[in-house]
Formats: structure tokens, C-alpha cells, sequence
């Protein structure tokens, strides 16, 4: 079996292509492209929220006092286009304001007074800009409604029956878990990228190249071979996972998270955690993947169903995103759930709770150990060995 075990690693590490793939690209391409579009996204709209507004008005000479009101708080007012509804289009405006001529007798009367903003709403870079004219919009509006409230008399706090305070309990901790509820899903599917490979290769691969039968012919139990492939595999499952963690510790590190307010729990300490949380998982999928590349008969025909495999780590990550739920205890008997919802509590910064710990091991270990005897059995049929059979 040992022998079996170091002579899959030697074939593996002497390709280069496999090494680049599997150690290099797969657990690094996750981390820094995430690191890259955070930072990219954090400090756009950090730009964009501090940059000066500059604001096409229709009709401001219906609403002098909103004008200067949008003045003082630094909106510079432009000159509507000839097209307004095609500079929206166009792109080449983000919102228009629109004062119609009812504005001033509606003002006048005490009635609401209208005014429009030109948006596409489709264009998910303009949100900031919209939120920013909304908001010296209501605080204007405010303002006037205290105003009329003090001239006739009555308090504006009787407008306000009830006084909503939010206690904001949240931590800088748990608010970076939110930013990190992607982090179960990139470490699940580095495992199983990390071992898809070397569990095709070891299986239809070998059949194919027809190096499968004179290995079978040694005088020993097969499934001791197909144990020192299966080793192998979930070897280079681990060591994707766990440059996959340490790369997502240092890229994690590059993100501003000190002007998002947060502050993220990932360090190598979180990583040793994860590392040994998701452990069972990484026999799990080259269990699970030997499994089916054993049903191939070529490596491209194996490869048509890993596309299909990519999919199991990614339902229980969905679910979570859809209908996030508090973590119980019956989740930690679901492998992959176990890992994902676990995962989420380390980020957070929540304490570590041994039982789950010791259930999702315990379980998904066990789901692993009963696909590794199936895999270790399937040798002894002769269809699965010979390509013609």
C-alpha cells in the first residue's frame, strides 16, 4: 500500500502541470481575486461617496430654497441636458432631478410638493449616487415638516409616536463574518478541485494508459492498491486545503476593513481550525470522486463528470446563503452543512464548541470511511478493470 502511496505522489509531483493546476493556481485564484474585487469595490465606493455630487436639475427655478438647501451641503447643481431621458441611457447622467411646476402651489398649500428623479435603476453603479440624493432629499423634507409642525404650535416629537433606538450589538468580528459567508464554499471546492485530478488519473487514467493490469497482477489484496491510490489523492486534497487557508489568511489581510467597520477573524490560528474541520471532507471527495472516475472508461469522459461533482459542495453553501439559520445540532451531522455552518461560527468570532466540532468530524468522517470500502472493493469486479469489458 505504501508503495502504491509514494509511487501516485512521485507521478504526480514530477508533472508540472498537475503541481501548477492543483497546488498553485486552484488554491490561490479564490483568495486573491476576492482580495482584488473587495478592495476594488471598498475603495469605489468609498470614492464615490466622498467625491463631490454634481447634480443636472430640471426646473430648479420652481424650488429656489431646496436648491440652496442641496448647495450647502457641497451638491454642485448643473444645468439640465437638451435629452434628459437619453443622458439617463446614455450613461452619461446617473440621476436627474426633476422640480415640475406644481412644486411651488403644492408648497404653498402644505400639500406634498412633487419632485422626480431620473434613474436607471439597472445600473448598479449609480445606487450610491441615488442613495446620496435621496437622503439630502428626506433630511430637507424633515427639516420643513419640523418647521410647519413649531409655526402652528404643535411639538414634531407628535409625529413620532414611537421612538425606534437600534442596540446594535454586533461586534467588528461578526459584521466581517458577513463579508466572509462566501469562505465554507471556496474551502469545499478547493478540496474537491485538489483531489479531482490525481482521482482520475489514478483510476481512468491508469486504465486508459493500460498501466492498471500489470499492477493488478502483484500478489496482493487490491484493495491495499486502490488504498494507496485513495491516500494519495486525499494527501493532495490536504495540501490544497491547506494552502487555500493560508492563502486566504494573508489575501483576507490585504482587504480595508478598518473603513468598512469591520475587522476579520481569520488567522492561522481559525485556519488549524478549519484545516481540521474540513479533514474528513477531503477523504470524502476522493472517495466520491474515485467512486465515479472508476465508472469512466477515459480520463476525458471521467472529467465530464467531475463538472457534476463541483456541484454537491456548493448546494449546502446556497442553502445557507438563501435561508440563513441559526446553527443546531442536527446540522452538525450533516457533512458538508457541518462544515459550512462551523466555518461561519469561526469567522465570527464565536467560541469553539467541542461537541459540534467532535459530531461533524465524527460524521463526515464516518460517511468518508464507508465510500473509501466502497472504492477499496470496486477492483475486485472485472468491468471496472478491463476497458473492453
Amino acid at each position: 500500500m505504501m508503495a502504491v502511496y509514494i509511487k501516485e505522489m512521485l507521478d504526480n509531483f514530477r508533472d508540472r502541470r498537475v503541481i501548477i493546476n492543483t497546488l498553485i493556481i486552484g488554491p490561490l485564484m479564490g483568495p486573491v481575486i476576492f482580495a482584488a474585487m473587495m478592495t476594488f469595490m471598498t475603495r469605489q465606493t468609498t470614492e464615490r461617496m466622498e467625491a463631490t455630487l454634481e447634480l443636472p436639475v430640471i426646473g430648479a427655478e420652481h424650488a429656489p430654497e431646496l436648491i440652496r438647501h442641496l448647495e450647502r451641503q457641497g451638491v454642485v447643481i448643473k444645468d439640465p441636458p437638451a435629452d434628459p431621458a437619453e443622458a439617463i441611457r446614455s450613461e452619461e447622467e446617473e440621476v436627474i432631478l426633476r422640480i415640475t411646476e406644481d412644486f411651488g402651489h403644492a408648497w404653498r398649500e402644505g400639500r406634498p410638493a412633487p419632485v422626480e428623479l431620473m434613474v436607471d435603476q439597472s445600473l448598479r453603479y449609480a445606487g450610491t449616487t441615488v442613495s446620496r440624493v435621496r437622503a439630502y432629499l428626506n433630511a430637507y423634507g424633515r427639516q420643513i415638516s419640523h418647521l410647519r409642525l413649531q409655526l402652528r404650535g404643535v411639538h414634531p416629537d407628535l409625529t413620532r409616536p414611537i421612538d425606534i433606538r437600534i442596540d446594535d450589538l454586533s461586534t467588528p468580528e461578526s459584521r466581517g463574518g458577513m463579508l466572509l459567508a462566501f469562505l465554507p464554499y471556496f474551502i469545499l471546492i478547493t478540496v474537491f478541485v485538489g483531489s479531482m485530478h490525481m482521482a482520475i488519473d489514478t483510476t481512468a487514467g491508469e486504465r486508459e494508459r493500460k498501466s492498471l493490469e500489470p499492477l493488478l497482477i502483484n500478489p496482493m489484496p487490491r484493495w491495499q492498491i486502490m488504498a494507496g491510490k485513495l491516500a494519495a489523492t486525499t494527501t493532495f486534497a490536504l495540501l490544497t486545503l491547506g494552502l487555500g487557508l493560508i492563502a486566504f489568511v494573508y489575501a483576507m489581510g490585504m482587504l480595508p476593513v478598518a473603513e468598512m467597520d469591520m475587522a476579520l477573524n481569520l488567522d492561522l490560528t481559525v485556519a488549524g481550525l478549519a484545516f481540521v474541520l474540513v479533514a474528513p471532507a477531503a477523504l470524502l471527495a476522493a472517495s466520491l470522486l474515485t467512486i465515479l472516475a472508476a465508472f469512466a472508461k477515459s480520463f476525458r469522459e471521467a472529467q465530464s463528470y467531475m463538472g457534476m461533482v463541483i456541484i454537491i459542495p456548493m448546494i449546502p453553501s446556497m442553502w445557507i446563503l438563501i435561508d440563513p439559520t441559526r446553527t443546531e445540532t442536527w446540522m452538525t451531522l450533516v457533512p458538508l452543512l457541518s462544515q459550512n455552518v462551523l466555518i461561519l461560527d469561526l469567522v465570527r468570532g464565536e467560541p469553539v464548541n467541542t461537541l459540534w466540532f467532535a459530531l461533524s468530524i465524527g460524521s463526515t468522517g464516518l460517511l468518508a470511511l464507508i465510500l473509501a470500502g466502497i472504492a477499496g472493493t470496486l477492483y475486485n469486479r472485472p468491468r471496472f478493470i478491463f476497458t473492453s469489458a
